[in-house]
């Protein structure tokens, strides 16, 4: 069947979803790790076939499943009632949650397509306003489209500054467990005294490195001659672990990620692509703290807990930044080494103590990841993240798992995003969420066809 993505979608009905049970407003500060991101919303989509009925007594219409995300929703946000909340900035200019359970915009919609149709593999045209709403107020948006075929999906629009992917996923599974009447298996936390700056306050220097106050920005990039795209591709678990094996260089005692030498292949490929030559060809990897912060001062893993249940962004992007001609002449396994000392870095407690105290250095002055900052004329630079705890077999409302479920993040910029996460079906193939610019998308599938597959339904069906 044809891939589409000339089709129309239809608003039925756009309504506000809040908590079943009314709080007391009240106000809730970001983090200062959260204060890092700018204002950039992230979506996310989980595609469902046609509910096969008379199973469980249970006879699934479109309005029935609804109806279950909606009273799952209104049941969840008891527990994440910030994101029934509104981003308002306070008298220094910096933002803070006012949690007035304000609720949900809630749209259900109907698209002339069926799910096999579905152009995946291009999501600027399929997914982009369409599946994944354009967030209008608050700090979560969600969609539920019925397809011609009687299949569905369910899109979400976040606020990043409220959340990053781990706590999205950790909402997900919430959502579910209330949507089934179960209880909430891990409820969140939002104690934001577990990311308080150290008294008195230190940083290393190589924080100057990675991030940079908005106030010391050169002018922005005026050049709008090429800009990103998005892209979404299927990586088989047996190329991945042919790059691992790579990566290695025969040495027995070496170990190195999937992720690690997933992410060198795509950074020697893009410094190929530009021909970088002297430029600075860099690549920012995004890190979870979570755990690196658990053992901050521990007592019988209770800080643990706390970190795996806290709800808002834990993250750090330590950039690596090599020259392209070097990324392009030396072996594989020397780019692998190069991401592997990036993060070896990073990962680390005291490095995530450092940032936070970087940015109290910094209030309430903004700041920003500077690869993010990239200009025309620098050399190629992406961000590479990792969706591999994306729960996409697990987001099961009650009429079964998704058959595809994808981050969609076209965060604009002269900077690359990618971010792979499990296949759906659960056998180490990848799927991969890419938002370069179009050169360098048609170099990587010219020069790695056969790693870098354009998603089709093929792949599940």
């Amino acid at each position: 069947m044809a891939s589409r993505g000339d089709f129309t979608v239809t608003v039925r009905t756009t309504e506000v979803v809040a908590a079943v049970v009314p709080l007391q407003e009240h106000w809730l500060p970001l983090s200062n790790l959260d204060l890092l991101l700018p204002p950039l919303d992230v979506g996310v989509f989980f595609c469902y076939q046609k509910p096969i009925n008379g199973g469980g007594g249970k006879c699934w219409t479109f309005a029935s499943m609804v109806s279950a995300l909606k009273k799952g929703m209104a049941q969840t946000l008891i527990s994440y009632y910030p994101l029934a909340g509104e981003v308002v900035n306070n008298f220094l200019g910096e933002p803070e949650l006012l949690c007035n359970n304000r609720g949900v915009e809630f749209i259900e919609a109907f698209a002339n397509v069926e799910l096999r149709e579905l152009n995946l593999y291009n999501p600027d045209e399929t997914v982009e306003g369409k599946l994944v709403p354009k967030k209008k107020h608050g700090v979560l948006s969600v969609q539920a489209t019925e397809l011609k075929c009687g299949g569905m999906v369910v899109g979400c629009t976040f606020d990043h500054r409220i959340c990053d992917a781990y706590s999205a996923n950790q909402f997900f599974i919430s959502w579910v467990e209330a949507a089934q009447s179960k209880p909430i298996s891990l409820l969140p936390s939002f104690r934001r005294s577990l990311l308080n700056p150290r008294r008195p306050g230190s940083y290393h220097p190589s924080i100057d490195g990675m991030y940079v106050p908005i106030s010391e920005l050169p002018p922005p990039d005026l050049d709008d001659s090429d800009h990103l795209i998005s892209r979404i591709y299927y990586v088989i678990a047996e190329n991945l672990c042919n790059l691992q094996s790579l990566a290695v260089d025969g040495c027995v005692n070496k170990k190195r990620t999937k992720l690690e030498s997933f992410s060198g292949f795509l950074w020697k490929m893009l410094a190929e692509c530009a021909d970088a030559g002297k430029r600075t060809c860099k690549m920012g990897i995004v890190v979870d703290g979570r755990t690196r912060l658990s053992n901050r001062d521990d007592n019988n893993g209770g800080r643990a807990k706390l970190m795996a249940a806290y709800f808002g962004n834990v993250l750090s992007v330590p950039v690596a930044e090599k020259r392209g001609d070097e990324l392009i002449e030396k072996p594989f396994s020397w780019v692998v080494d190069a991401v592997h000392e990036c993060l070896e870095c990073s990962a680390t407690k005291e490095h995530f103590l450092d940032l936070i105290d970087w940015v109290e250095a910094h209030r309430p002055i903004s700041a920003v990841v500077k690869v993010y900052c990239n200009k025309s004329d620098d050399g190629p630079a992406f961000v590479m993240s990792s969706g591999q705890w994306f729960p996409v077999s697990k987001v099961d409302f009650g009429w079964g798992k998704p058959i595809f479920g994808s981050y969609h993040f076209p965060w604009g910029g002269k900077c690359g995003y990618v971010m792979p996460m499990p296949g759906p079906r659960g056998n180490g193939d990848w799927v991969v969420y890419m938002h370069l610019f179009k050169g360098q998308l048609d170099f990587i599938e010219n020069r790695a066809g056969h790693v870098f597959r354009p998603f089709s339904f093929d792949f599940i069906f």
